[in-house]
């Protein structure tokens, strides 16, 4: 039985790691759409994916697509704490000749399963593996997150249809649902209203939880359906640190050592 109390331990530890591992590297960084996600990884890799630090290439193995891969900080230090990255490899963010810089590089090493730059292909690239393990009969999940303002684009919803069409029940889409993008408020961009009910549309089995109760995150995950999984998680961007919860400036600012120091404060 998982232990809640142990997860929730996790992804405090987890955001402070983000913030250090952030302002030891200085510079612009994304850390509103990293923080956001914390629940959701930490659930994912603290208790529900197939898979372990010691097996990144069994094929086997679920798979995890970071389509949002500007949350990089929501991704290396899960990898890390969960001990798929060594602390060697991990010190090298962004650094000259690194592979963790500010978009993920498929290493499957470092359990890293694909590239990311350009929105919108996550999921595509997510529903072509599903398809792909069960064209060879294997039993293995694929589970991929995006933004709800990557939801914007066109791509997203192709991959969305023909997931349905093949019935992929091995894939699991995760919205990181923040309500905010790099321009604004989703809503006054081109607003997700009523997301739930376009994701049932096109064929979906649609769960709406808040994204930071792991209990909630925990039941969504182990619902079992014959459609392609839709969980809808309520985020808040910035989770964790007051000033910087659903302010849009820190979907990519950086830390200064006042704000450094409040914010590891606020998670001691």
């Amino acid at each position: 039985m998982t232990d809640i109390s142990n997860l929730y331990k996790d992804a405090r530890q987890i955001r402070k790691s983000i913030i250090n591992l952030a302002f030891s590297s200085s510079g612009g960084q994304h850390l509103g759409g990293g923080l956001s996600m914390v629940d959701i990884m930490t659930t994912l890799y603290g208790s529900v994916i197939n898979n372990c630090s010691n097996s990144t290439a069994d094929p086997l193995r679920d798979r995890f697509i970071l389509s949002k891969g500007h949350g990089v900080l929501g991704f290396y230090p899960v990898l890390h704490h969960y001990g798929y990255i060594s602390d060697e490899i991990y010190n090298t963010y962004k650094t000259p000749g690194t592979q963790l810089i500010s978009h993920p590089i498929k290493n499957l090493e470092y359990g890293i399963e694909s590239s990311n730059g350009s929105l919108g292909h996550g999921l595509s690239y997510a529903a072509g593996i599903a398809f792909g393990l069960k064209q060879s009969n294997l039993s293995s999940k694929v589970y991929v997150l995006v933004g709800d303002g990557e939801c914007n684009e066109g791509s997203i919803w192709e991959a969305a249809m023909s997931a349905s069409q093949l019935q992929l029940s091995n894939l699991t889409c995760i919205v990181d649902c923040n309500k905010y993008q790099s321009d604004g408020h989703t809503d006054d961009i081109q607003s997700v209203v009523s997301m739930q009910l376009r994701w049932n549309s096109f064929g979906w089995h649609v769960i709406e939880v808040d994204g930071h109760d792991i209990s909630q995150l925990l039941d969504a995950f182990s619902i079992k359906t014959i459609k392609p999984k839709l969980i809808l998680a309520n985020t808040i961007k910035g989770k964790g640190i007051s000033f910087m919860e659903n302010d849009n400036s820190w979907h990519h600012g950086r830390l200064t050592s006042s704000t450094f120091e409040q914010a590891i404060a606020e998670l001691s």
